[in-house]
C-alpha cells in the first residue's frame, strides 16, 4: 500500500507556517513605495488595514474549501472538482514550472542580498550575465556570493524538508518566532529612539493601484494552508483557526511596524527612505542598526523559503498522484514521510532559476497575472461547488457569503488588469507558458488511456 500524508501539523505549526510564509522580505522592501501611493500618514495605515481585510476575505473562501476537501494540493483539488481535471492540471503545471520555483528563488535572493552585508566570502568575485534584451538591459555583473548564498539556502532547506515533516516544521516554527519577535523589536526600538526632525523633502507619487498590488504581495501566503490540509490535525477546526489567526496576526504586526516607521521617520521620511527599517533602528543604534536589520531580513527570508518549499511540493505531489506524466512526483517516501521527489524537482528548478537569472526580474509582476487568475478561479469555486456539490459537508461556511467572496474576486480581477497594463511583456511570459500545459494534459490522458483503456473525461 503506497504511503500517504500523515496528520502531523498542530494548530501552532499551521499558524507558524502561514505567518512564516507571509512575512518574508516584502515588508522591508515595499513599505516606502506603498507610502508613496497615498498622500498622508494615516493613508499608510488605512491601505495596510485594507490589505489585511482583503486578504482575510480571500482566506475565508479558502477556509471553506479546505475544510470541505481536506486533501493535499489545495487549489489543484478545488479546481478539479469545480471545473474539471484540466483546470487542476493547468494550476499544478504553472506552479511547478513558473510560480513556486520563482517565488522560492526570489526569497532566496532576498536572503542572499542581506547575507552579503553580514559577510561576503568572495569579495570582488562576479559572474557576467547576458541579460534578456528587454527594456535595454545590457551585460550585468552579479556577485558570486549572491549566487552561493541563494543557491545554498535553497539546497539546505530542501534537504531539511526531504528529511522529514518534523524537521521542516520545527525549522519553520523557530524561524517564524524569531522573525515575529524581530518585528516587535523594531517597533520597540523605534518608539524608544529619538524622532527624526520632520522631512521637508517632496514625496514622489505612485499609482494607488500599484501600491495596492505591493500591499497584497506583502500579505501573500495566507492561502498556503490549503496545500497541506491533508497533514493538519483536526482539520475541520484548525484550518479555519490557522488561516484567520495567521492573517490577523500578520495584519497587526504590519500595522505596528508601519506605525513605528511613521512615528520615528515621519511620513515623508518613510516614503523617501531607501532602507526604512535600518533608518528606524539606526535612530537608537546608529553603529550596528544596519547589521541588525540585515540579520532579521535574512531570518525572515529563510522562513519564507522554507515555508514555500514545504507547501509547494504538496501541489506537485497532488498532480503526480493523479497524472501519469508527472507520476514520479506523486510518491510519498515511506522512510522520510515526505514527497521527496516533488521536493527535489522543485529545488532543482529553483536552483536553475537562480543560476540562469542571477537576480529577480520584476518578480512580483512576473507571476502576478497567473497567480491572481487562479486566485480568482478558486474563489469562484466556492460559489460553483456550493451549487455543484451541495451534499458535501462544509464544517465552515464563508462569513458574509457571498459578499466577502465577490469582493475578493473583484480585487483579483483588478490586480490582473493592473499587472497586464503596467508590464504587458511580463504578463505575456506566463500567458505563453500556461497553455503549454494543455498538450501535456492531453498526453497524460493518452498515457492513462493506454493503461486503462479509457481516457480521463
Amino acid at each position: 500500500m503506497p504511503e500517504t500524508p500523515k496528520r502531523e501539523l498542530s494548530l501552532f505549526d499551521s499558524t507558524c507556517l502561514i505567518v512564516g510564509i507571509i512575512i518574508g522580505a516584502g515588508i522591508y522592501k515595499t513599505a516606502p513605495d506603498i507610502a508613496k501611493g497615498v498622500s498622508c500618514w494615516w493613508g499608510v495605515l488605512v491601505i495596510w488595514m485594507v490589505g489585511g481585510l482583503l486578504s482575510l476575505c480571500g482566506a475565508l473562501g479558502y477556509a471553506e474549501l479546505a475544510t470541505a476537501y481536506p486533501r493535499a494540493g489545495g487549489d489543484y483539488v478545488y479546481l478539479n472538482r469545480a471545473y474539471g481535471r484540466w483546470a487542476g492540471f493547468l494550476f499544478g503545471w504553472i506552479q511547478l514550472a513558473v510560480v513556486r520555483p520563482g517565488d522560492i528563488a526570489v526569497m532566496a535572493f532576498a536572503f542572499a542580498t542581506y547575507a552579503r552585508v553580514l559577510y561576503d566570502p568572495f569579495p570582488g568575485c562576479v559572474v557576467a550575465y547576458d541579460k534578456l534584451p528587454i527594456e535595454g538591459l545590457a551585460k550585468a555583473a552579479v556577485p558570486c556570493s549572491l549566487l552561493v548564498y541563494a543557491g545554498g539556502a535553497v539546497a539546505v532547506l530542501t534537504a531539511i524538508n526531504v528529511l522529514g515533516v518534523r524537521q521542516s516544521k520545527w525549522t519553520q516554527n523557530v524561524l517564524t518566532i524569531v522573525k515575529a519577535l524581530g518585528l516587535l523589536a523594531i517597533v520597540g526600538v523605534a518608539v524608544l529612539g529619538p524622532q527624526s526632525p520632520p522631512s521637508q523633502e517632496a514625496v514622489g507619487g505612485l499609482p494607488l493601484s500599484l501600491a495596492l498590488i505591493l500591499v497584497l504581495f506583502t500579505f501573500g501566503g495566507w492561502n498556503e494552508m490549503a496545500y497541506v490540509a491533508a497533514e493538519v490535525k483536526d482539520p475541520k477546526r484548525n484550518i479555519v483557526r490557522a488561516l484567520v489567526t495567521g492573517t490577523a496576526a500578520v495584519t497587526v504586526l504590519y500595522l505596528l511596524v508601519n506605525g513605528a516607521f511613521l512615528y520615528t521617520l515621519g511620513y515623508a521620511g518613510t516614503a523617501n527612505s531607501g532602507a526604512v527599517a535600518t533608518d528606524a533602528v539606526s535612530t537608537l543604534f546608529p553603529e550596528i542598526g544596519g547589521r541588525l536589520i540585515a540579520a532579521l531580513v535574512c531570518i525572515s527570508a529563510l522562513g519564507a523559503v522554507n515555508g514555500l518549499t514545504f507547501t509547494g511540493a504538496r501541489i506537485s505531489y497532488a498532480v503526480g498522484a493523479e497524472h501519469r506524466i508527472f507520476g514520479a512526483l506523486g510518491r510519498w517516501h515511506s522512510k522520510t514521510g515526505t514527497p521527496m521527489y516533488a521536493l527535489l524537482v522543485q529545488g532543482v528548478i529553483a536552483l536553475a532559476l537562480i543560476v540562469l537569472l542571477g537576480s529577480f526580474i520584476d518578480a512580483i509582476l512576473y507571476t502576478a497575472a497567473a497567480v491572481y487568475t487562479f486566485y480568482l478561479a478558486t474563489s469562484l469555486a466556492v460559489i460553483v461547488l456550493r451549487w455543484k456539490e451541495p451534499h458535501i459537508e462544509r464544517p465552515y461556511r464563508v462569513t458574509g457569503y457571498p459578499v466577502t467572496t465577490l469582493i475578493f474576486c473583484a480585487v483579483c480581477g483588478f490586480l490582473i488588469y493592473s499587472a497586464v497594463v503596467y508590464k504587458p511583456w511580463i504578463a505575456a511570459v506566463s500567458c505563453v507558458i500556461l497553455p503549454l500545459g494543455l498538450p501535456l494534459y492531453w498526453l497524460s490522458n493518452r498515457l492513462s488511456a493506454g493503461r486503462s483503456g479509457e481516457a480521463d473525461p
